[in-house]
């Protein structure tokens, strides 16, 4: 298909096999590392500023409220990551096949899928909305709520559920846009989106002058005003500067998805849902587990998850990237690079978060401290945690770039098995064959064991795995630039 879209700088016909080429955003040219960077460390950024923003807001609702209303976002924010659980899966679902399209120059068919991906995720919002704001009652009465802050919750859960389908927006808008290279205007949108967010959430729920004080709705509708102001400036960048996947005219019905893209979103996407699901349903349980072990193991717990949420970061970030840079590359039939973007993002990601986890162990106590104090009892059960749990997170940096190299090819239903079986079989399993002798310890050592299993089983399914043979097909058929999908 012939690119004639406006909004691209230059085009690219020095590579055999394809005629033109559209430079801004393009991840199929140039040095694999210096594109990789480029593009993950937006991200990264985001990422951060993200989790800093999650940590400020408790902060605001603590400090302004009280610990019931604290703990009502809490069990409200287990409902809603549920639900955008599925909606990750659907925007990295709509990344891979846009990038596919990009890759291969196809923009119309882009565009219809970008529109069939944001169209379909509104809509799945929308009836989310309804159905949870008729509902949310009940929802936190199964989750055992405690009374004290159960109305709190349930009137942060109703903003959050009216207002869901702006959050939902502003995510695969985002993702989207990944799909086609670029990284810095969903950035972007996330650093207004944070800033309005910080600003408003104590002008919200305190009040100041015309401003009527909300309490902890508040709170829900200020991250829904940031996100609205995000949904805008993406919109805003997408038609200002005619990025390739606008909609105009008869594009406008590209929102109602069509069959064929509809069965490849939700069928790679639910799978990826899924396994969301899994790694929390996996922590809610580890979380009893701990509980078990007292109140000083799960403080020292609670205070490790604080800094191997942000080790976790470069991980998640290059992943993302790797994946939408492999997908161009199947797009534009570049299978020959495909295993340096594989190899390049394993060596990228071991430095990065090698070094990481390094200045994490070395200084561990310093920064255990700021949240549990250098005096907490449980000071030596946290910094005994951070030498045998960190370290495992590298591995699992490695598992995750090699499976989006996979999850561009569309294979999600193995790593979703691997999942399984390394987060319950293994680590459940470790966990109850070695506790009678070794204690808590066999729920300490469970996680490098099943990280490390997960990330054996995932290179085996890379090397070995039926997948390949689709790549190799891919590679010589000339007529179809996404046959490996």
């Amino acid at each position: 298909m012939k690119f004639q879209a406006s909004g691209v700088n230059e085009i690219d016909r020095s590579k055999p096999g394809s005629e033109e080429r559209p430079r801004q955003g393009d991840l199929t040219q140039g040095p694999v590392l210096r594109t990789l960077i480029g593009f993950s460390v937006p991200m990264l950024i985001g990422n951060v500023i993200q989790t800093l923003n999650g940590s400020i807001n408790a902060i605001w609702v603590g400090r302004l409220i009280g610990e019931s209303a604290l703990a009502a976002t809490a069990n409200a924010n287990v409902v809603m990551f549920l639900l955008f659980a599925a909606v990750f899966g659907l925007g990295n679902a709509t990344t891979v096949r846009v990038g596919q399209l990009f890759g291969a120059s196809d923009i119309d068919a882009a565009r219809r899928t970008f529109g069939g991906g944001v169209g379909f995720c509104l809509m799945f919002s929308a009836v989310v909305a309804v159905i949870g704001a008729l509902t949310c009652e009940g929802l936190l009465h199964l989750l055992a709520t405690p009374s004290g802050s159960l109305e709190e919750a349930e009137i942060y859960l109703r903003v959050v559920f009216v207002t869901m389908p702006f959050g939902t927006l502003s995510m695969i808008l985002g993702m989207g846009l990944r799909g086609t290279g670029d990284s810095k205007t969903p950035l972007h949108a996330m650093i207004l989106t944070v800033a309005l967010d910080v600003v408003l959430n104590p002008l919200l729920i305190r009040g100041f002058g015309p401003v009527p004080a909300c309490g902890i709705g508040g709170s829900a509708a200020a991250t829904a005003l940031a996100n609205v102001a995000g949904v805008l400036l993406i919109l805003r960048r997408l038609y200002a500067r005619d990025l390739p996947m606008r909609l105009r005219g008869r594009e406008i019905g590209y929102l109602l998805p069509r069959k064929d893209d509809l069965a490849y979103i939700v069928g790679k996407g639910l799978p990826m849902g899924m396994q969301m699901l899994l790694i929390t349903s996996s922590q809610v349980v580890v979380v009893g587990l701990v509980n078990r072990e007292g109140l000083n193991a799960t403080a020292a717990y609670s205070a490790s998850m604080q800094l191997w949420s942000y080790l976790q970061m470069p991980a998640f970030a290059i992943g993302t990237a790797v994946s939408a840079m492999v997908a161009q590359n199947i797009g534009a039939r570049r299978h020959d690079r495909i295993g340096e973007i594989t190899r390049v993002g394993m060596l990228t990601n071991l430095a990065m978060t090698g070094v990481l986890a390094l200045l994490i162990v070395l200084a561990a106590r310093p920064l255990l401290a700021v949240f549990l104090g250098a005096a907490s009892p449980a000071m030596p059960i946290a910094h005994h945690l951070q030498l045998v749990v960190t370290w495992s997170y590298v591995a699992m940096g490695v598992m995750m770039v090699l499976s989006g190299t996979m999850r561009a090819y569309g294979v999600v239903m193995a790593p979703l098995v691997i999942q399984i079986v390394s987060l319950y079989p293994i680590r459940l399993g470790f966990y109850f064959l070695f506790y009678p002798e070794f204690g808590d310890d066999a729920l300490w050592w469970s996680f490098p064991a099943s990280t490390i299993a997960s990330a054996a089983m995932t290179w085996l399914l890379y090397v070995k795995g039926s997948w390949r043979r689709r790549d190799q097909a891919a590679s010589s058929t000339p007529g179809d630039p996404v046959a490996a999908k």
